[in-house]
């Protein structure tokens, strides 16, 4: 089958590809920030579409997997940087013809941007042949390349371009100057005196001469007498600019539409692996994860927050590393433990990690078996809203009863703080109900809570507990392990909203 997509190899790209709206679940794991770093000076792309649609398919999860790793190698990707340079030269050309007001001068910048295209195409195809790229999809773009390089009308393309472009530089006239009249003539072998002149008031030169010469405007835009000149040219070389009009008709739409979507769709990957090195810089790895639409078992080692990772990077820090795991019955993460402790930001990392893992991506951590979900629900505490007359508790309820309406088995659901606005008895009462209708369903799960009861309902549930500097109970140690919940959680809560911790209590005695 010919060559279509570097991204979804043979499998058609959604329909709603770039009308799809942002992911519901992608402000609450903050994709959103990483969407806009990732892609941050990438604009002429467009790629957060591609962000949007996880893949249900492991073979083309493997498929862009083999991608990222061709792109490993420092060669390919000079290869495809020196393609992107070019065709964005190109557009830059295309750009001055929609800009520009005079037909000739039109004409001769598409010509241009004919040029600039046959150079690229024709540079990259042979840098594909010669180079060590093994994946499928770059082998089977090379090959559709090389046949496009072969092919009647990108040969008669490069030709007409390369005599045409010939023809126009062969053009001489003359100019002459009479006060404010200008002549143009055909150019008769007329001898340049330039050098003479200069060789004959060398010797009268007497100190520092005034500087006489000016510089010639270097904008592409043409002011009414250069257009006027042109046009006289034109008329002088009328064979040489027919021909130039007739490439321009012949021409017309020459980029290949396979080319110019690998051109947008390969910097998916190339923008992945800039940010990838960027953060692996600050000492921590990426992975290609083991992917399964079967097993729902989670091993993740030393994975973290992407988000946070690209924020403390900046600032020269290094994010902390956890580990998840999910083993036989065991379906659901109930993590608790004090506040600021990091339990948010390990939520978040867990379905980071496999939203990433969804798209093809690396995802953050030394080694990672993720479950190839069919949706990922995200229910986050959000402040009450003062034009919706139902309080924040029914809020909550009308969220996670839509969430439950639609997911399924394969669905995960990562939940943070849900219900913490009503009271303690309240909250545990329907967060049993939804943790029984989760394990019911075989649902994967991640729940931020204060109850402790949750993490022991049974064997699908798993206790993780944020730690604490064993010398200083105030100091977090951003470490989320496993272990059973120590009941402190909801203390720690209450205390620190009545500032009654430790540290505010002999901050005040200091005080």
């Amino acid at each position: 089958m010919p060559f279509q997509s570097i991204l979804f190899d043979d499998v058609p790209a959604p329909p709603d590809l770039e009308t799809r709206a942002q992911p519901d679940c992608f402000p609450d794991l903050n994709l959103d920030q990483l969407v806009a770093s990732v892609t941050r000076g990438r604009d002429e792309y467009r790629l957060a579409p591609f962000f949007h649609v996880p893949l249900h398919d492991l073979r083309l999860i493997e498929f862009r997997h083999e991608v990222f790793r061709d792109l490993e190698d420092p060669a390919i990707v000079e290869l495809i940087g020196a393609f992107a340079g070019g065709m964005r030269t190109m557009r830059a050309a295309f750009a001055q013809v929609e800009r520009l007001r005079y037909p000739l001068q039109k004409q001769r910048w598409y010509l241009e941007a004919a040029r600039i295209y046959c150079d690229t195409v024709a540079s990259l195809s042979s840098g594909l042949t010669a180079s060590a790229a093994t994946s499928s999809g770059l082998r089977a773009f090379g090959a559709y390349l090389r046949a496009y390089v072969s092919s009647e009308a990108f040969t008669r393309l490069r030709d007409d371009t390369t005599e045409v472009a010939a023809r126009l530089a062969e053009v001489r006239y003359c100019l002459q100057i009479r006060g404010s009249r200008i002549r143009v003539t055909r150019y008769d072998e007329e001898p340049d005196y330039s050098a003479e002149v200069l060789e004959a008031f060398e010797k009268f030169k007497r100190g520092a001469p005034r500087d006489y010469r000016f510089t010639f405007s270097s904008g592409a835009e043409m002011n009414h007498v250069e257009a006027a000149v042109l046009d006289r040219v034109a008329r002088l070389h009328p064979d040489a600019f027919a021909a130039l009009a007739e490439f321009a008709m012949q021409h017309r739409a020459f980029i290949d539409p396979t080319i110019r979507t690998f051109d947008r769709e390969i910097q998916f990957y190339v923008a992945c692996r800039e940010f990838v090195t960027r953060i692996s810089a600050t000492g921590v790895g990426f992975c290609y994860p083991e992917l399964s639409d079967r097993s729902k078992s989670v091993h993740v080692r030393d994975a973290f927050d992407v988000v946070l990772a690209d924020r403390l990077a900046r600032d020269g820090g290094r994010v902390v590393t956890n580990d998840v795991d999910l083993a036989g019955p065991e379906r659901i993460l109930v993590v608790s433990g004090p506040n600021q402790g990091g339990k948010t930001t390990f939520a978040r990392m867990v379905g980071q990690l496999h939203w990433l893992g969804s798209l093809g991506w690396p995802v953050p951590g030394a080694e990672a078996r993720l479950f190839l979900f069919d949706r990922l629900y995200t229910h986050f505490e959000q402040e009450e809203d003062l034009e919706n007359l139902s309080g924040r508790f029914e809020g909550d309820l009308r969220r996670i009863r839509a969430i439950l309406d639609e997911a399924t088995p394969d669905s995960l659901v990562v939940m943070n703080e849900s219900f913490s606005g009503t009271t303690t008895d309240d909250a545990l009462l329907i967060g049993r109900r939804i943790m029984d209708e989760i394990i019911r369903r075989d649902m994967l799960c991640v729940s931020v809570t204060f109850l402790d009861e949750l993490s022991a309902i049974g064997e699908a549930t798993v206790s993780m507990v944020s730690g604490v500097d064993p010398h200083d109970a105030a100091r977090r140690t951003f470490k989320v392990v496993r272990r059973p919940a120590d009941g402190r959680a909801y203390a720690w809560a209450i205390a620190e909203k009545y500032g009654l911790t430790y540290r505010d209590i002999t901050a005040r005695l200091a005080s």
